[in-house]
């Protein structure tokens, strides 16, 4: 077999150099004789020269492949044989080439192309994973029809389509829908399932199942259950009904991603859809729901209607992004999961694009196209559709998605197909909105406003930062969505939205009785940073009165935070007022629980030193975090009669139910929590670890205790009841961590590491550890500089074996230079080391360059 790792980067791709395929596929039929250490694959494809392409040389990618022999209509040849694939002289017209290759899935660590897991063959094919199975022309814009046929002992053999025929030891499957090899799967094990039906809107019964380990049937009812709820609200908010007669998940323990869309075989990471009451937290059960509803919507975004080449990622991800944050929407509270997206997009994407890992929605080249996976393509592209709806209306954004799924089903799609459907069916010219797709880097939207005479003016000015490779970027199309307050609360003018197309333009409201205060960016309706030099009193009235749900929670986000950057320059205490504030927001019985706890949520630490960066100042992580520390008790202290009864008010009756209603009295309940175990010793904590019935409470007491250094009995006997579930041990490996002091965060998660429960292949369980780790601001950037260390010493030792965790855990570093030059040097002096690692995979390699580039 050919070695899979490389010292050296992958050659640059562009996308100006994107050429059709030299040659079609008709139709593919696959043949796997399954064994661990030598599994046999014969494939049969159909091949037709393109006509859009007259250069044509015949190559099919392969890697890691033993070829036993291959045959160009039915005649033995001797291909041309690299590391990269095969190549030979083919007719100049349709023709028939086959192939035997031999594959070790028991060898796979990589988790890419078949490889096991626990004993069941699994597979992961995007993006580029398929020629690791056989050799293929593996690129999204080559779609065929495929028919398979698994061989082997084990009782479930599962692929892509509609069963086409079973028996002893092997069953048959056909998928009649044209699809590229990227959502090729299959599955074979010792599976249950967890069946149901549903009848789609036309009549059509469809066969659910859900596949999971023996032990976990009992873990799959709400899955099942948000499954069946996405398949209905496709059918009545896009008209999409549901294609084959069959749609199977299959849980996987050892998975790189949370899941993937496969044609009628999603593959799950089992923390991605296995769910209960007493292993799961109302967290998991959300998550659990957004998930299965993307991928099933990535039935017609993404499978149906494809990418044309892997730097068009962003029309599929970013369109079903923003269509699960719809369904989420419409399933629990609208304003809370807004916030919620855009608190994510801050502290990841946000992230990204002031950093040197920053790059456009629609990149313009990749060496490894795993590495942009990321919070531009999937979030920022989905804020992208956002724009695009507010800009044209719900009318016209309802019609432009019609005439897509009309013009392009069964197509390999581009952004350019995507945005004409819109000039079509609206007229309007997008060129300039394209530049969102086009050019890297977060927006700054700066405002200053004037009053006079019964006129209030407001004129934005937008800039965006120079980003790698891109130094200068012009303005691009930003609706802003605006209301105005009068002096006593009132809205005078209700939401409207401003399209600005200028570097510089200006905005005027006539008939005003008094200077208004202004509601900007209203819904978060524009992925931008807004710099307006508000006053203290101004964000405590939008705070106050502020009409729309996510502008009053950015008041007192602005607030939260502006307090923390004063005192860690400063010093200080919070002020009584704005104490006052949090307890009336608490006890504040019309506000949603969940939004209430959403508003006594602290903003982030990093959140802190991205914003003191910002201002030109150098962030201490201990710093902010003993001011974070300080805030946290005041705070407590503050509440000390309000937290109790609140938090006995949002008890909610068994049996437990994961409902946004009372998800959020729990979240509410455990902020409540947080602050008393900070008064109390952790006594009422303790008495919910021992009590609580349902994991959420069961976990959060647990957490408030480790907070606070509590609760080492408790945390001994969680492990004790729990050490047989591997999905809350990764709870448990990241709590050990994620609360554990600064100068002692790195020593627990390499005490972890030594945990006989720790595996780093499985990639749920290094992400408990090192996500853990790199999530603690002053823990991971502590001063000693262990933490990187720690962290570079792990990545260097995983990506020979899963080069893709590796790459992906390496953008922990991607803000080291915010730092002082301790920190700092301590951090290259990390990262070089990854640097210089002997056959580093390609994955890291281009990672580690990008952020060392800063």
């Amino acid at each position: 077999m050919l070695d899979a790792r490389a010292t050296q980067p992958n050659p640059t791709i562009y996308l100006k150099d994107y050429t059709p395929p030299a040659y079609l596929v008709d139709s593919v039929a696959l043949t796997f004789r399954l064994a661990p250490k030598a599994t046999r694959v014969i494939s049969r494809i159909q091949f037709r020269p393109n006509p859009d392409n007259v250069n044509r040389d015949f190559f099919l990618e392969g890697e890691d492949l033993k070829l036993i022999w291959a045959k160009i209509d039915g005649e033995e040849i001797t291909p041309h044989i690299t590391d990269k694939g095969l190549s030979c002289a083919v007719p100049d017209a349709p023709f028939s080439f086959e192939a035997e290759v031999e594959i070790a899935p028991e060898d796979n660590t990589a988790l890419e192309g078949l490889y096991m897991s626990s004993g069941m063959y699994c597979t992961q094919c995007e993006a580029q994973g398929f020629r690791k199975i056989t050799y293929y022309p593996d690129r999204p814009d080559v779609m065929s029809t495929f028919s398979v046929r698994i061989e082997g002992d084990l009782p479930v053999l599962l692929s892509n389509g509609n069963p086409a025929g079973a028996g002893h030891g092997f069953a048959e499957w056909h998928d009649p829908w044209p699809k590229p090899a990227y959502l090729f799967a299959l599955v074979a094990g010792d599976l249950i399932a967890h069946s149901d039906q549903f009848n789609t809107v036309s009549g059509k019964q469809v066969d659910l199942n859900i596949y999971v380990r023996h032990g976990d049937e009992g873990k799959c009812a709400f899955g099942m259950e948000a499954l069946k709820a996405s398949m209905r609200w496709d059918e009545t908010v896009y008209g999409r009904e549901y294609d084959l007669d069959i749609f199977n998940i299959v849980a996987v323990d050892d998975f790189n991603m949370g899941a993937m869309e496969n044609k009628g075989l999603n593959i799950f990471n089992s923390s991605c859809v296995l769910a209960s009451p007493e292993t799961s937290i109302d967290a998991n059960f959300e998550t659990i729901e957004a998930i299965i509803a993307h991928e099933y919507f990535h039935n017609w975004t993404g499978n149906r209607i494809t990418c044309r080449d892997w730097f068009q990622l962003c029309l599929k991800e970013g369109l079903t992004v923003y269509r699960d944050s719809q369904f989420t929407s419409d399933m629990r509270s609208g304003p809370v999961k807004r916030i919620r997206d855009v608190i994510d997009l801050r502290a990841r994407q946000f992230r990204e694009d002031g950093g040197p890992l920053a790059h456009p929605v629609r990149p313009e080249s990749f060496q490894e196209i795993n590495n942009f996976y990321t919070a531009t393509v999937y979030e920022k592209g989905a804020e992208l559709i956002g724009m695009l709806k507010t800009l044209v209306g719900d009318e016209a954004y309802a019609k432009a998605l019609d005439l897509y799924f009309e013009r392009h089903d069964g197509d390999a799609a581009t952004i350019e197909d995507w945005l004409k459907v819109f000039e079509d069916t609206t007229g309007r010219d997008l060129t300039q909105f394209k530049r969102w797709y086009s050019d890297a880097g977060t927006p700054r939207l700066s405002v200053r406003d004037d009053f006079k005479d019964g006129t209030y003016t407001l004129t934005f000015k937008q800039e965006t930062p120079p980003t790698p490779g891109q130094d200068s970027k012009p303005p691009r199309v930003i609706p802003i969505a605006l209301g105005l307050l009068s002096p006593n609360g009132d809205e005078v003018q209700a939401t409207t939205v401003l399209e600005m197309t200028e570097a510089e333009q200006s905005f005027t409201f006539e008939g005003l009785g008094a200077p208004p205060v202004p509601s900007i960016l209203r819904g978060f309706s524009a992925p931008v940073i807004l710099e307006r030099a508000s006053t203290p009193e101004e964000r405590a009235f939008l705070l106050a009165h502020d009409t729309d749900p996510f502008n009053r929670w950015e008041a007192g986000a602005q607030i939260a935070r502006q307090l923390r950057m004063d005192m860690v320059q400063n010093g200080g205490a919070p002020e009584g007022e704005y104490l006052d504030t949090l307890r009336d927001i608490a006890r504040d019985a019309s506000l949603d629980p969940a939004y209430r706890a959403l508003m006594l949520q602290p903003p982030a630490q990093e959140d802190i030193a991205q914003a003191l960066h910002a201002k030109g100042i150098t962030p201490d992580p201990q710093a902010i975090y003993d001011i974070s520390e300080t805030i946290a008790q005041t705070v407590a202290t503050h509440f000390a009669d309000t937290a109790p009864r609140l938090y006995a008010e949002m008890d909610t009756p068994a049996p437990y139910s994961p409902d946004a209603k009372a998800a959020g009295k729990r979240a509410l309940q455990a902020r409540m929590l947080g602050m008393i175990t900070r008064l109390d010793g952790g006594k009422t904590a303790a008495a919910q670890c021992a009590s609580a019935d349902n994991m959420t409470q069961h976990y959060g007491a647990l957490c408030a205790l480790l907070s606070q250094e509590f609760g080492a009995d408790e945390n001994a006997a969680f492990y004790q009841q729990w050490k047989h579930d591997r999905l809350v041990m990764d709870k448990w490996f990241a709590a050990q961590i994620a609360f554990a002091a600064p100068d002692k965060a790195s020593d627990a998660a390499k005490r972890m590491t030594h945990h006989a429960d720790f595996n780093a292949k499985n990639p749920n369980r290094f992400r408990a550890v090192f996500g853990a780790l790199a999530g603690h601001h002053a823990g991971f950037h502590h001063i000693s500089g262990a933490g990187y260390a720690l962290l570079a010493d792990h990545l260097i030792a995983l990506d020979p074996l899963n080069p893709q965790t590796t790459a992906r855990m390496m953008s922990a570093f991607s803000s080291w230079t915010l730092y002082d030059a301790q920190r700092q040097s301590l951090a290259r002096e990390a990262l070089e080391r990854i640097a210089a690692a002997k056959g580093l995979s390609p994955d890291t390699t281009e990672m580690v360059a990008r952020i060392l580039a800063s």
